[in-house]
Protein backbone atom coordinates (compact mmCIF):
# COMPACT_ATOMS: atom_id res chain seq x y z
CA UNK A 1 0.00 0.00 0.00
CA UNK A 2 2.85 1.92 0.75
CA UNK A 3 4.42 1.95 -2.50
CA UNK A 4 0.88 2.25 -4.11
CA UNK A 5 1.10 6.06 -2.65
CA UNK A 6 4.32 6.80 -3.82
CA UNK A 7 3.90 5.06 -7.65
CA UNK A 8 0.58 8.16 -7.75
CA UNK A 9 2.07 10.99 -5.65
CA UNK A 10 5.20 10.59 -5.73
CA UNK A 11 7.80 10.40 -2.93
CA UNK A 12 8.00 12.79 0.19
CA UNK A 13 11.67 12.59 0.83
CA UNK A 14 12.89 13.97 4.43
CA UNK A 15 15.92 14.59 5.92
CA UNK A 16 16.98 11.53 8.13
CA UNK A 17 20.59 12.24 8.19
CA UNK A 18 22.95 15.06 7.95
CA UNK A 19 26.35 13.56 7.04
CA UNK A 20 28.14 16.94 6.40
CA UNK A 21 27.05 20.51 5.31
CA UNK A 22 26.02 19.54 2.13
CA UNK A 23 25.69 15.94 2.14
CA UNK A 24 22.55 14.94 3.27
CA UNK A 25 20.42 11.32 3.70
CA UNK A 26 16.98 11.30 3.18
CA UNK A 27 14.20 8.77 3.49
CA UNK A 28 10.62 8.68 1.60
CA UNK A 29 8.40 9.40 4.35
CA UNK A 30 5.40 6.80 3.15
CA UNK A 31 7.88 3.74 1.50
CA UNK A 32 10.86 4.43 3.39
CA UNK A 33 13.17 4.72 0.52
CA UNK A 34 16.88 5.91 1.09
CA UNK A 35 18.51 8.15 -0.87
CA UNK A 36 21.38 10.25 -1.04
CA UNK A 37 23.48 13.00 -2.33
CA UNK A 38 26.29 11.83 -4.29
CA UNK A 39 29.42 13.89 -5.64
CA UNK A 40 27.62 16.35 -8.09
CA UNK A 41 24.79 16.78 -6.18
CA UNK A 42 22.06 14.26 -7.12
CA UNK A 43 20.04 11.93 -5.23
CA UNK A 44 21.26 8.56 -5.66
CA UNK A 45 19.94 5.22 -4.09
CA UNK A 46 21.92 4.51 -0.70
CA UNK A 47 23.45 1.38 -1.53
CA UNK A 48 26.06 -0.13 1.20
CA UNK A 49 29.00 1.50 -0.56
CA UNK A 50 27.53 4.75 -0.55
CA UNK A 51 26.62 4.18 3.33
CA UNK A 52 30.50 3.73 4.21
CA UNK A 53 31.14 6.52 2.35
CA UNK A 54 29.01 8.27 4.15
CA UNK A 55 29.78 7.07 7.56
CA UNK A 56 33.96 7.90 6.33
CA UNK A 57 32.74 11.26 5.95
CA UNK A 58 30.49 11.98 8.64
CA UNK A 59 33.74 10.99 11.02
CA UNK A 60 36.15 13.24 9.16
CA UNK A 61 33.73 16.39 9.14
CA UNK A 62 33.46 15.50 13.02
CA UNK A 63 37.06 15.90 13.72
CA UNK A 64 37.28 18.87 11.52
CA UNK A 65 34.49 21.09 13.60
CA UNK A 66 35.40 19.65 16.54
CA UNK A 67 39.51 20.92 15.64
CA UNK A 68 37.93 24.30 14.32
CA UNK A 69 36.30 24.60 17.68
CA UNK A 70 38.88 24.29 19.86
CA UNK A 71 41.35 26.51 17.89
CA UNK A 72 38.65 29.37 17.96
CA UNK A 73 37.98 28.94 21.65
CA UNK A 74 41.96 30.00 22.41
Amino acid sequence: MKNFYCSIFGHKYEVSKKVTYHVKEYSCKHCNEQLTTDGNGRLTPLTPKFKEINSVLERIHKKKVKRRALILDR
